[in-house]
């Protein structure tokens, strides 16, 4: 087996694409339009909290009712926001999917098909070059589109 010089350890190769960066993202299952935010920290209570103002800024000018589903992880219960988050639910109403059940997460078939759209068996030599193509995916998504719609049909 072949090792690069610089490698000690034939089992650890220290390689800036080790890290990772991560998104936000809510669609639009009427038209399949995206929104997300890349999230350079640890994604705790805060920065969801940042994230969902965000997106009730720009969903609830059209004056409809707005629904999101989310899952059960501990930042989308926090007590950080919780006061908000009744303050919005006349208009924004946060509801939670049953525990352990990501298929029923429409997120998460756009998190996949990116995946494989956008990063999957590619090699990546900088961190910022996967975001870069990973945000390049999702700003075609950030209008109404016929992917993303189809992708996350409810029958």
């Amino acid at each position: 087996m072949w090792m690069p010089p610089e490698c000690k350890d034939p089992f650890v190769l220290d390689h800036p694409t080790r890290k990772s960066v991560g998104y936000f993202g809510a669609m639009r299952l009427r038209d399949g339009k995206l929104v997300y935010k890349r999230e350079s920290n640890s994604f705790n209570a805060e920065t969801y909290w940042n994230f969902m103002k965000k997106l009730r800024q720009i969903s609830c000018h059209a004056g409809r009712r707005v629904l999101i589903l989310a899952d059960n992880a501990r930042y989308h219960h926090a007590k950080l926001h919780a006061e908000w988050r009744k303050k919005c639910s006349i208009r924004f109403v946060q509801l939670f999917l049953p525990p352990y059940s990501p298929d029923l997460n429409p997120i998460e078939r756009v998190w996949k098909l990116t995946r494989r759209l956008a990063i999957h068996n590619r090699y990546f030599e900088k961190i910022d070059q996967v975001a870069e193509t990973v945000e390049a995916t999702f700003n075609s998504w950030c209008r109404p589109n016929a992917t993303l719609k189809k992708l996350c049909a409810i029958i």
